[in-house]
């Protein structure tokens, strides 16, 4: 959107990167003062058809494809010569590119055209490229020779070699030298050719920085007009003189050529029509329900808002140059018009695409109906006004007009444009009130801070360009309210593109939950690998977009977007960090390397666990240890592979490792630490997944060991994470270490007239008939003791798990209750201990309740005074063991 004051270019011709510019009669004062180079028109239709996005691209080539001028197809065929000469010789390749690189570099810095150093620039990346392919091409060969010689090896001392062995070797010495030679020729040339490059681009900077801090008189000023005066009826007659070349050109059209673009034009006019139906019906019947039909039938508006008038135009060009008669000015006029034609078609379809007026649904603005309906006249006024403005100021240039009018006719266009975004800003801030306006309340919610940024920079930028103009620096106004313009379109292409490949990924890769609600429960707690690759994939897409953004905004501002690829195009030579040199392909291949190796050692993983470890006679936890041993080791190796495939040698990492050992033993001390107690636990096994274990206090399950820590569950479910050392350095019980059997013990109190034959009895033959209870070692009732009032009865049995002891000990302890019942015995009463005190002193307001007697204690008692005695039962119940 820089488009550049200039001045005529009608009569100026290049014969060599050395030569001077030839101008018209009378114009060199006027290209010395001139503000903009003359050739930057054609700068522009080449520039702005790349700068369109990649989907376009494809679409306009044909169109683009016959609008050639002679100028490029010369070109073109000079360009293809040296790679004839090439591949014939390359010594003759080699010293042409070095003349032409000694001409192109001849003058360079005083070089004011900027169309010239957009071809010196050009020619200069072809000759680098043209010698990087030679010496791609010599390489292998010189490899080979080399390979040879050391094959042959060193003449030995003291011994003459035969005949025939020292005519090869000299041979080979000779090829050599004259490979490497030529190598080292082309190394240079590249070398050269993006220091010209560069040169080049640096010049233009400085020049484009120099035009926009030049000042001329103020168009509000008399000297201005007076100028003008003087100019003007000269510069009119001149249009006149293109008016009645173009009309010419027309009355020469043949009647039934007319006819046919007349055929053309109403084929083109239906295609559209046609096209867009069926796109449109295509898209609701083909592409998924979501936002990827949204997105689609956005591009689908784009792209026909873009062919369409650029076929028009297209048409039209063929009929003004259809008897070739033409000037070339006038031809690269309207072969630029038909590219910024459909430039203008993009504008005002990506506007309509984005705001959708008609179909709210599809909108992919979230803007209300009335802000889109109400704004719809913007891109559709914004684009045919920039194709308009962009024609209007190459005029000059094609008619050779003064200064003056070159000046004017800039003022002119910026104005035009600021006045429209202008206008759009006011709009869209009254539409916005009507749109939210509360109808009960009238009140206006508050616009966002970013809105209101976004705004006031932009009614900013306006207002500095406006005073720009009027002030007389017009090459600096003209370019803030183009660079604003520029920029609004290139952040709405790329909110578009993201929103595409964003749908679109999600759409393809994205996991499709559509079996009912209870899948759709499911999934959400399983993510699968499909999503992640979908929204990875996304994400290295919108970063690419942003990238193509970043330097399409950046191009204006005295680079173009070929000058900030050639930068990116350099890294390609990559990056040295000390003696490590990272290319961008060796750093994919690393990373390719790694995401090979690790989805390898997933793999791995899997078939240990689902195929052959279960055909082994390995336990559970040893399973579970044996496949995160393989894992440790799989991604050990995947990660040296990858360093390995990025030219990082592991004998490099020896000295990092070296170096960093202090800092490890001190700052990481704790995680190294746990790190080894881990690969400890998972090889010697005093504890594995799946034992009961009790710690410190933490009593359960393992779960799960990591590299760090070891996962518990206890008896609530919850999980506690104890670090690895703490198993390796203090005490643990391992309840089910080493398959241990379970111990149930019931411990019962039995009066002192129990038969304790009896009681045994009943007690064993409970144990007995329980199904869980082992035979070996066999179940015992023991007596362990006589107190004052009970007989105290220890019975043991075992299970075949300590996690089977408490179950069956409840169960067990049910039957032995029952069947004693059912024998008439019971248990026996603990001790009671009774306390006396005079109810009187104690509490004096219950001592006229107090009963005359008190009942006799059972059991020892303690009496400070004769009077009734209260009594207090304590005797805590018989703990209970899990087992």
């Amino acid at each position: 959107m820089n488009i550049p004051i200039f001045t005529s270019s009608r009569m100026r011709t290049t014969a060599d990167p050395a030569a001077p510019t030839r101008t018209a009669p009378g114009q060199g004062d006027a290209r010395a003062a001139v503000t903009y180079p003359a050739r930057a028109a054609a700068r522009q239709g080449r520039g702005l058809i790349p700068a369109l996005w990649l989907c376009l691209a494809l679409c306009l080539g044909f169109i683009l494809a016959g609008t050639a001028t002679p100028a490029q197809a010369q070109g073109a065929s000079a360009a293809t010569a040296p790679a004839s000469d090439a591949e014939k010789s390359p010594d003759k390749a080699l010293e042409a590119a070095r003349k032409q690189m000694d001409l192109l570099r001849k003058g360079l810095a005083e070089e004011t055209d900027d169309a010239e150093l957009l071809r010196r620039r050009a020619a200069a990346l072809d000759i680098q490229a043209k010698a990087d392919a030679i010496a791609d091409r010599l390489a292998p060969a010189l490899a080979a020779m080399q390979a040879r010689l050391t094959e042959l090896g060193p003449v030995p001392d003291g011994t003459k070699e035969a005949h025939d062995v020292a005519t090869q070797r000299a041979e080979l010495e000779k090829s050599r030298g004259t490979l490497d030679a030529q190598v080292k020729l082309a190394r240079l040339l590249s070398v050269e050719g993006v220091q010209t490059a560069e040169q080049v681009a640096n010049v233009r900077r400085a020049q484009f920085q120099a035009r926009l801090g030049e000042r001329r008189p103020s168009i509000l000023g008399t000297f201005f007009w007076s100028e003008f005066r003087g100019d003007g009826p000269r510069d009119i007659s001149r249009l006149g003189d293109l008016g009645d070349e173009l009309e010419t050109a027309l009355a020469g059209l043949p009647v039934w050529a007319w006819m046919a673009l007349a055929a053309a034009l109403a084929i083109v006019i239906g295609l559209w029509a046609l096209i867009s139906r069926a796109l449109i019906r295509l898209t609701a019947a083909r592409v998924p329900a979501g936002r990827l039909r949204r997105s689609v039938h956005a591009l689908t508006i784009v792209l026909l808002a873009t062919i369409t008038p650029g076929l028009i135009a297209e048409l039209a060009f063929i009929a003004l140059d259809w008897s070739g008669d033409l000037a070339d000015d006038t031809r690269a006029l309207l072969a630029g018009t038909a590219g910024i034609v459909c430039f203008g078609g993009f504008v005002a379809g990506l506007g309509i695409a984005l705001l959708e007026p008609s179909r709210p649904s599809w909108r992919l603005l979230a803007i209300p109906d009335e802000i889109a309906t109400r704004m719809r006249w913007f891109p559709l006024t914004l684009g045919p006004l920039l194709s308009a403005v962009w024609v209007f100021e190459r005029l000059p240039g094609v008619i050779s007009a003064s200064l003056s009018t070159t000046i004017l006719g800039n003022c002119i266009a910026a104005l035009a444009i600021g006045s429209i975004v202008a206008l759009g800003l006011a709009r869209l801030e009254r539409a916005r009130r009507r749109a939210l306006r509360d109808p009960e309340t009238g009140h206006v919610p508050p616009r966002s801070l970013l809105y209101v940024i976004v705004v006031s920079a932009m009614w900013l930028v306006l207002t500095c360009s406006l005073l720009a103009l009027l002030v007389g620096y017009v090459a600096f106004g003209s370019f803030v309210v183009k660079q604003l313009t520029w920029s609004l379109i290139v952040v709405a292409a790329t909110y578009l593109l993201s929103l595409l490949v964003d749908d679109f990924f999600m759409a393809v890769l994205g996991s499709k939950r559509d079996n009912g609600d209870k899948d759709k429960d499911k999934d959400k707690h399983q993510p699968r690998l499909r999503d992640q690759a979908a929204v990875l994939l996304s994400g290295v897409a919108r970063v690419f977009i942003a990238i193509i953004a970043i330097t399409l905004v950046l191009s204006q501002f005295g680079e173009g977007p070929m000058e900030l690829l050639q930068r990116v195009d350099q890294w390609r030579n990559g990056l040295a960090i000390g003696e490590v040199q990272l290319r961008p392909a060796a750093l994919m291949q690393g990373l390719l390397v790694l995401a090979g190796g690790l989805l390898a050692v997933r793999m791995l993983k899997r078939w240990l666990t689902a195929r052959f470890l279960p055909t082994t006679t390995l336990d559970t936890g040893m399973q579970t240890s044996t496949t995160t041993l393989f894992g440790y080791v799989g991604i050990v190796i995947a990660v040296a592979l990858s360093m390995s495939a990025l030219g990082i040698g592991l004998e490099r990492v020896a000295w990092v490792a070296s170096a960093l050992s202090v800092g490890i033993g001190f700052g990481l001390q704790a995680v190294v630490q746990n790190f080894v107690s881990g690969l400890i636990l998972l090889a010697e096994r005093p504890v594995k997944v799946g034992d009961w274990v009790s710690l410190g206090g933490v009593e359960g399950d393992i779960r799960r060991i990591n590299v760090r820590a070891t996962e518990i569950q206890m008896s609530d479910r919850s999980t506690v994470i104890v670090p690895n050392s703490e198993f390796i350095t203090k005490t643990v019980r391992n309840v089910t270490h080493a398959n241990p059997l379970g111990l149930v013990q019931i411990k019962l109190p039995m009066p002192l007239g129990a038969n304790a034959a009896t009681v045994k009895e009943t007690i064993l033959a409970a144990f007995t008939e329980h199904p869980d209870v082992l035979d070996a070692p066999s179940p015992n009732v023991f007596l362990d003791g006589i107190d004052a009032s009970n007989l105290q009865f220890n019975a043991t049995a075992y299970v075949s798990s300590p996690r089977q002891a408490y179950g069956t000990r409840s169960t067990l302890l049910f039957d032995i209750l029952q069947r004693l019942a059912d024998n008439g015995i019971t248990l026996g009463k603990p001790p009671t201990l009774l306390v006396s005190a005079p109810v009187a002193t104690s509490m004096p307001a219950l001592a006229a309740l107090a009963p005359a007697t008190a009942a006799p204690a059972v059991g020892p008692v303690a009496s400070t005074a004769p009077a009734t005695p209260t009594t207090v039962a304590a005797a805590p119940p018989p703990e209970s063991d899990r087992g």
